[in-house]
């Protein structure tokens, strides 16, 4: 079958920077010609500049072996010390590291210097309890500064750790203490979501527990951390309180320096079935990617920025842009408890009101959700200190973007919309916000030192105005070194396709548009074959965006006896098209809209207006879910939803 991915959606917008911003941007066009001159010694530069090695390296990149990358082998450093000691040892132990606002309202201002001696003690209490240099911890938090003080603590004796998102149930925390053979458990008794205490102590006993399949076997402690104050089974031995064990710890701890590829933690995939999928990060090569996009790409000033990445630490995202890019980068970051309407619709929006946040680094899920909402919530909040907006986690519909940069961003605030998964680390394709003439919905550029391509099923590149295959053509700093305890599934799930070329395939389908820039077409599974067309399930969601009516939608490809494939799309409508308007025909003008937008093969058989989509608790739509409905299937595994009772709620609507 061809890999071609037919390309039918024209976007012609261009919006290059400022001359102002780019005046003081961190990034220029200099590293982009470094990098292309020599690419390992501009990435040996980056981490020479970026990080503190209490051994230098002399070797930049090992792939004697691939696809088992070795980066910065032969160095040593502490993730911790270049996270927190060393801005202290600067001067700058009075700058504030986390701006805390829980749910209810409760603040902290965290310094440098005050954060330093909390993940001494905390280290201090790891060792008391014999965690050290290469066991695994599993933290099952919310998102509270001690989320981020034990994943440094973790850090600075050498343990792994495994941040399980504390969303996930019980099943998924205990197959991931199992794959990973955790000694620890750190998790708290709850934490508020949505105006209410949603409970972690209990999940964990659950997990621990012989529920048919024998009690869990490596868990020796558990230490909780009291948020939500609502009551928690004990087991005397095994449970211990943070309060009891790590504030009563040493304030000193001396930070050890361990090798470049010393692994720094597991995450494990979200949404996957069957034997979980530990993608392993090193410690070197992965810090020194995280510092660089969060200087470059998000160009951040560590003296003057408010940084705010929305996600939760559960999710890669949260490792690299909330925890240790930037405070490696010696960064103000601030960190929200809860969810965006709560207690009311415009809280997001007080928040960078009230702290000055300066940059914003969030989901497209949740710019949606805020058009379905209005642009009235957030026009009630000032933003003008915002000067950055980020996108991360799926491709952006244009439309989205550009109300993300006009209402948000008050029609003149850059955007960088970045492309990169779990498994890569960090960054890999993105516009740098002082250079690039940026383009709604296109991730654009790979960064300066990173390679990739758009290729056929045979591996050779499309051509400029062709869709195909994403690949990686060379090793990255901050690529995953394998999947724990799994070698073969590693080289199987990510490097087998292309084991000719040695190019590591991502899973997604891209284009390149007459410029050869990249746009994301999302996952190869969501492209559907509609009569001999390959087409993308993004351009049509954002065809169906681009409608004056539509806040959000997905589309998925249904069985049919005629085309193979035909398009059923699932859209939410905005709250002020329908204070003034009857959704009484709306189905059918939207599918006439994307016939006219993209092409009369694109037009939908069927349109539901629905109040919800299903979506994971990182904001991810599941399209699996809906192709079910779609073709009249039984709704399958509906445990990793945000919201279980989404899914009976429109497969109502659709019957």
């Amino acid at each position: 079958m061809s890999s071609q991915i037919d390309h039918l959606l024209e976007e012609n917008r261009e919006f290059p920077p400022s001359p102002e911003f780019s005046a003081s941007a961190n990034g220029t066009a200099e590293l982009y010609e470094r990098a292309a001159a020599d690419r390992e010694g501009f990435w040996a530069d980056q981490a020479r500049d970026l990080l503190h090695w209490h051994t230098p390296f002399t070797q930049t990149l090992d792939w004697s072996n691939p696809p088992f990358a070795k980066w910065f082998d032969d160095g040593e450093l502490s993730v911790a010390y270049n996270c927190l000691d060393r801005h202290v040892e600067a001067g700058n132990g009075d700058r504030v590291a986390i701006l805390f606002e829980g749910e209810p309202g409760d603040e902290r201002r965290i310094t440098y210097a005050e954060l330093t001696a909390e993940v001494k003690k905390a280290a201090n209490a790891l060792t008391s309890l014999g965690i050290g240099d290469g066991d695994r911890v599993a933290i099952y938090m919310p998102m509270i500064p001690e989320a981020a003080i034990a994943m440094l603590a973790c850090a600075r004796v050498g343990a792994i750790h495994s941040v399980v998102f504390g969303g996930f149930s019980a099943d998924s925390l205990r197959s991931r203490m199992d794959d990973a053979a955790a000694r620890l458990v750190i998790t708290a008794d709850g934490g508020y979501r949505k105006g209410k205490v949603s409970p972690l102590k209990p999940a964990v006993d659950m997990a621990l527990a012989d529920r048919g399949h024998g009690v869990q076997e490596t868990v020796e402690h558990v230490l909780v951390v009291k948020r939500g104050g609502n009551d928690v089974d004990w087991t005397d031995g095994r449970d211990l309180w943070w309060h009891d064990v790590v504030d009563a710890a040493p304030a000193e701890h001396q930070a050890t320096p361990f090798p470049a590829e010393h692994p720094l933690y597991i995450l494990y995939t979200s949404g996957t079935t069957g034997k979980p999928k530990g993608v392993v990060h090193s410690s070197g090569g992965y810090l020194t990617q995280a510092v660089f996009t969060n200087k470059y790409t998000l160009d951040i000033h560590p003296e003057s920025d408010v940084f705010w990445c929305t996600a939760d630490v559960g999710w890669v995202t949260g490792h690299t842009y909330v925890v240790y890019g930037p405070l490696a980068l010696g960064a103000t970051v601030l960190m929200y408890e809860g969810t965006p309407d709560t207690p009311h619709p415009g809280r997001w929006w007080e928040l960078i009101q009230k702290y000055g946040v300066t940059i914003l680094y969030t989901a497209p899920t949740a710019i949606r959700s805020f058009m379905k909402s209005g642009r009235q919530i957030p026009q009630q909040y000032d933003l003008s200190s915002l000067r950055l907006l980020g996108s991360v986690g799926e491709p952006i519909n244009p439309e989205a973007w550009m109300w993300y940069r006009e209402v948000i961003g008050a029609d003149t605030t850059p955007i960088v919309d970045t492309w990169w998964q779990t498994e890569t680390g960090a960054t890999m394709v993105a516009a740098m916000p002082g250079i690039t003439a940026t383009k709604p919905g296109a991730a654009q550029v790979p960064l300066p030192g990173i390679t990739v391509d758009v290729v056929d099923e045979s591996g050779e590149p499309v051509s400029n105005g062709n869709g195909g295959l994403l690949v990686i053509t060379s090793p990255w700093p901050s690529m995953l070194r394998g999947v724990w305890g799994d070698p073969e599934r590693f080289t199987a799930t990510y490097w087998e396709k292309f084991a000719k070329q040695g190019y590591y395939f991502a899973g997604d389908g891209a284009r390149k548009d007459d410029d050869g820039e990249i746009w994301l077409l999302g996952r190869v599974d969501d492209v559907m074959n509609v009569s001999g067309h390959r087409l993308s399930t993004t351009e049509i969601e954002s065809a169906l965006v681009a409608h004056e009516s539509v806040a959000e939608a997905a589309v998925v490809g249904a069985v049919d006896e005629m085309t193979g494939k035909a398009v059923v799309a699932f859209v939410i409508i905005k709250e002020s098209y329908l204070s003034k308007h009857s959704p009484e025909g709306l189905a059918g003008q939207l599918r006439s809209w994307v016939g006219e937008q993209i092409g009369p093969i694109a037009r939908p058989r069927d349109i539901y207006i629905v109040s919800e989509l299903p979506k994971t608790r990182s904001g991810k739509i599941m399209r699996r879910l809906l192709r079910d409905v779609a073709d009249g299937h039984e709704v399958g595994d509906t445990t990793t939803l945000a919201d279980t009772a989404v899914m009976s709620i429109i497969s109502a609507q659709v019957k």
